[in-house]
């Protein structure tokens, strides 16, 4: 944010005066992959090799190497940068943790990667070992590592690479509250991410780095609050949202790259749909004078490199059994989609949590919540596998059952909607209850007409009565924000798997059809 930018259709150019711009530089970038090494269908999910076959998918890792070759090939001078996330999201996870992340990030040669929360999901040691495969530097800048020292070993700051004979400042960013998303554990100490930011870019610039990026996994609504409070940085390559940034497409979220006090921020998408490409101009002082670019839509168009098709073949072989296995049929798509599931009552919710419901009303609980950042994926309509199910809820949780006031169960209601406007995971999903929200109430005061169905028949909450309640393990254990639930009496957290579950509720309802019937009403 060194310099005065305008907009003129998709480019940014410096005001007239300036001093002559002397480096260009190209920012490849990826975000949120998931493990998603195989193509992807429109629903985000695994897609069939028939439909592959047909044209019909997204992304996958092979055509992500073509797609960064041919970029590469354009010449120039480029950077490789992925904003986290790359655990978490498919039977590759389940399976190999962080391996494969590692094998094929360092066949891509990446040249920096942020720590994402997702990054946690199995604990620091996984991280751990992880980074120890990576060949590329990883970064988190907001946390104190003190109390994990060998973790802290494996991670920086920030890092100085040289690309065409000049300095480049990179700092990584992590989610503050990563604590209630993933399971860093208590040695963990995450810190204020602008503070963090700034006072690593302080640091950059006093030895001269005077071209900064931050790789930041807070999210789009983040990125753009903290561009306008930090000073000395020119661009954020985020993640953690999902966001799609375009000029051409009118359901993207924002202008790509978003300009927030002459700081240049791109994202994009997740699963690796998309490849980021950001075109750069430093003038002599460092200061960004142009930004330009697009992400590159990575589906049919974009050939598969051949000897990575092989060698995902290779590791999928032997998730084939537990994958294939068929559990019902279902007429109509199921809808998974993260724009719903995070925002309102959807199909996907009401099926896992109808199942959570369904599987444990015999011991007296009457209500179910399911966070709707726990479901990954939605269903395609047709036969539908263990495969699929996993790739919808792949974190293997297990069922909780435990004892909570209504006024909890209220609290944990504001809490889900607490953070409505940035599409948080923490959105509730609800079986055996209905209420309704007001998003432009204050947080904390938005849910009302909280309704419990008792003895067939809808009757209010009562702040003092206690109700048996089931979700998953995750949440009960105070994940997403649902610290209400920690001392809750009668917490048992090892129920079945909720894939299980869920698969088994669909068998047993096949054929399933996918409602929506009014459990969350919107004001």
């Amino acid at each position: 944010m060194k310099s005065t930018l305008f907009a003129s259709a998709a480019v940014l150019t410096l005001a007239a005066g300036a001093a002559r711009a002397d480096f260009e530089l190209t920012i490849l970038h990826t975000n949120d992959f998931h493990d998603r090494f195989e193509p992807i269908s429109k629903y985000d999910s695994t897609c069939p090799p028939e439909d592959n076959a047909a044209g019909e998918c997204f992304g996958g890792i092979a055509r992500l190497v073509t797609a960064i070759a041919e970029a590469r090939g354009q010449g120039g001078t480029r950077l490789l940068l992925d904003a986290g996330d790359q655990f978490q999201g498919s039977l590759f996870y389940t399976r190999y943790k962080g391996d494969l992340a590692a094998e094929f990030m360092n066949k891509l040669d990446y040249d920096a990667m942020a720590v994402g929360n997702h990054e946690f999901d199995d604990g620091p040691q996984v991280l751990t070992e992880f980074a120890r495969k990576l060949e590329t530097p990883l970064l988190m800048a907001n946390a104190d590592l003190t109390g994990e020292a060998e973790l802290r070993e494996q991670v920086q700051k920030s890092v100085v690479i040289e690309k065409g004979g000049e300095k480049i400042g990179i700092v990584g960013l992590t989610p503050l509250d990563t604590a209630e998303l993933a399971s860093p554990g208590p040695n963990v100490i995450f810190t204020d991410p602008a503070q963090a930011a700034q006072a690593e870019v302080d640091r950059l610039t006093a030895e001269g780095v005077n071209k900064i990026i931050l790789l930041s996994h807070l999210g789009y609504e983040a990125d753009k609050q903290i561009a306008s409070q930090l000073t000395d940085v020119d661009v954020i390559v985020g993640g953690h949202s999902h966001t799609l940034l375009s000029n051409e497409d009118e359901a993207a979220a924002g202008p790509y790259p978003t300009m927030v006090n002459d700081v240049a921020i791109v994202t994009a998408y997740s699963y690796g749909k998309y490849l980021g490409e950001l075109n750069v101009t430093f003038d002599d002082a460092g200061a960004l004078v142009s930004a330009e670019g697009a992400p590159k839509l990575i589906d049919a168009s974009v050939a598969e490199d051949a000897a990575t098709v092989e060698r995902v073949k290779e590791l999928a072989a032997p998730l084939e059994e537990i994958r294939s296995k068929v559990v019902a049929e279902v007429p109509e798509a199921i809808d998974g989609s993260r724009e719903s599931c995070r925002s309102q009552e959807c199909e996907m919710g009401n099926l896992v949590a109808d199942a959570m419901l369904e599987r444990v009303r015999d011991q007296g609980i009457r209500i179910a919540i399911a966070n709707g950042g726990g479901l990954r994926a939605s269903i395609e309509a047709g036969t539908v596998t263990m495969g699929d199910v996993l790739t919808v809820l792949p974190f293997q949780n297990t069922l909780s059952t435990f004892q909570v006031t209504g006024e909890t169960v209220v609290a944990a209601l504001e809490n889900g909607v607490s953070e409505f406007e940035e599409e948080a995971g923490r959105f509730a999903q609800v079986a055996g209850l209905k209420y309704t929200f007001d998003p432009a109430a204050p947080a904390g005061s938005r849910v009302s007409e909280v309704m419990v169905m008792e003895e067939g028949d809808w009757q209010p909450i009562d702040p003092t009565k206690t109700y048996g309640v089931v979700s998953n393990n995750y949440v009960r254990q105070g994940g997403d924000g649902y610290a209400m639930f920690v001392d809750a009496s009668d917490a048992y957290d090892f129920g079945p798997d909720l894939a299980d579950v869920t698969a088994e509720y669909l068998a047993a309802h096949a054929p399933y059809t996918a409602v929506t019937e009014g459990r969350i009403t919107r004001k």
